[in-house]
């Protein structure tokens, strides 16, 4: 009896534990079954993640760098040809193994950590991005050059075996996770041998083809794989961003990635996202705006990267930045349509953050600590926004869509936010009405009458201020009367209770 009875407890459990289960099989129709955007990811709105690599050492024109030195005629192999020698005679790869340049001086990507004298220290770092509002971060784990930042038993060009001696990849997800955020990991790699060597020279030996993306197709495929399963075994990052030319890529490669990516979360127990620009689709992950974004609402959530600066994504010598309004307005505009941001940084090669990176994302930190509660855990309402300010290309990056700069709204632009529950509406206002009225003409238009708004406050650090306002039924417009101005902010933000 008891025998009988142990069993089937057994059974019961077996089939219990099966159920829980979903094992993702790696062809479209099973994987279309995961959600590719999870509840944290909508609620967080913000995150950072920074160009920082080989690629950061000569600090020269952008992070192309190690293709455009190839091409004559650019101005990179010009620089390259005159500052360490023609690149033939002076590769690329020994940025990563170090080697002087022309005037004698030893060259190579060796950020040293701060408690070992250097000026890299990955818990400032992630200071900087929670005082910043960030909710995610991380780092670009390789890019198109083929080093990796992490300690790789696939790819012997790494962070570990060369200039650091490090894992520089594990030092800021255990910072950045120390302070609850979410991790992020880009790859970018997909493009190191699908083209962006084009230009290098033809080498013979096994390690140099790794490097400069020459291996047969099915062994470099079988490498861009195992990077992939290397990161997350070692990492289990929250969120895998992938940058373009995944269509260069077999078909079966990608969902071998994407299936064992999501079965791995279910064994950790939590929801990972992973991005495209290209051949993949909304069902299995979720689309990435470059520099951009849709012009209106989109239903399905989505992301943009965008940079600190337009003129490169690696900290390069005399780089230019964007405005902080430029930034947080086009933030602004972004979480309206039911998007998020990841905003690019570009530290120095010896791991430190240029002092006008810090400002910007510390003026982003500071608006956000004060009127947070109409961006973070918010959605799209009816309509993004209103005023004369059009943002948003209406493109991603294989669409043809131009890539635009963020742009500062002015005091005719609003954008709203609503809380989940569609009981509180934010308008925030990317500027100050000259008469002090704040007339709004998108609610009428969408099913708010002179009853729906119960009340309204316009937000301020230290308590709100309670704002009348009328209904104009002959314009169908709100009117808000708002006091004098009280302080100098980037935006203000009126929240209103809704019946």
């Amino acid at each position: 009896m008891k025998i009988t009875a142990t069993i089937l407890m057994l059974l019961f459990i077996t089939v219990s534990c099966k159920k829980q289960e979903t094992v993702y099989e790696a062809t479209w129709e099973s994987l279309e079954k995961v959600n590719p955007a999870p509840e944290w990811f909508k609620d967080a709105k913000f995150g950072i993640y920074f160009h920082w690599g080989t690629y950061s050492t000569p600090a020269y024109a952008n992070e192309w760098y190690p293709r455009h030195m190839y091409q004559t005629g650019t101005r990179e192999f010009e620089h390259h040809s005159q500052t360490y020698g023609h690149p033939n005679e002076w590769p690329y790869h020994y940025f990563v193994t170090g080697a002087k340049n022309k005037q004698g001086s030893f060259v190579q990507f060796a950020p040293k950590l701060k408690s070992e004298g250097g000026a890299f220290d990955p818990d400032e770092w992630a200071d900087l991005f929670a005082k910043s509002g960030a909710r995610f971060a991380g780092p670009v784990a390789e890019h198109h050059d083929g080093f990796s930042m992490w300690n790789s038993e696939v790819n012997p060009w790494n962070a570990q075996n060369y200039g650091a001696k490090t894992d520089l990849v594990k030092t800021l997800a255990d910072a950045i996770r120390a302070r609850n955020m979410k991790l992020i990991l880009s790859m970018h790699h997909a493009y190191n041998f699908t083209g962006f060597y084009e230009h290098a020279p033809k080498y013979t030996e096994p390690e140099l083809q790794l490097f400069y993306g020459q291996l047969p197709k099915n062994e470099a495929e079988k490498v861009w794989l195992d990077k992939h399963k290397e990161i997350i075994d070692k990492f289990k990052p929250d969120i895998i961003w992938q940058d373009f030319n995944l269509t260069a890529l077999s078909k079966q490669v990608l969902l071998d990635f994407l299936a064992y990516y999501y079965n791995s979360a279910k064994k950790w127990n939590k929801e990972v996202v992973t991005t495209y620009k290209d051949a993949l689709n909304t069902k299995v992950a979720m689309l990435d705006y470059e520099r951009g974004g849709p012009k209106d609402i989109v239903d399905q959530y989505w992301l943009t990267d965008d940079a600190l600066s337009n003129s490169s994504w690696c900290f390069t010598e005399g780089i230019s930045y964007y405005t902080p309004k430029q930034v947080l307005h086009s933030f602004i505009d972004r979480v309206s349509k039911n998007g998020n941001l990841l905003l690019n940084i570009s530290p120095r090669a010896d791991g430190s953050i240029p002092l006008e990176q810090r400002e910007i994302l510390l003026c982003m930190g500071d608006w956000l600590s004060k009127y947070g509660e109409a961006i973070y855990n918010t959605r799209a309402w009816k309509v993004y926004g209103e005023g004369p300010t059009q943002m948003g290309s209406g493109h991603h990056h294989l669409e043809g869509g131009s890539f635009g700069d963020p742009i500062a709204g002015t005091a005719q632009d609003i954008r709203f936010t609503r809380s989940k529950d569609y009981k509180t509406l934010y308008a925030i206002m990317l500027g100050w009405p000259s008469n002090n009225t704040l007339e709004l003409r998108s609610l009428a238009k969408n099913n708010l009458n002179k009853n729906s708004i119960k009340s309204a406050q316009l937000l301020i650090p230290n308590g709100n201020i309670e704002l009348t306002f009328r209904f104009e039924e002959s314009d169908s417009v709100f009117s808000f009367q708002l006091p004098e101005i009280i302080t100098e902010e980037m935006a203000y933000v009126i929240k209103m209770e809704l019946n």
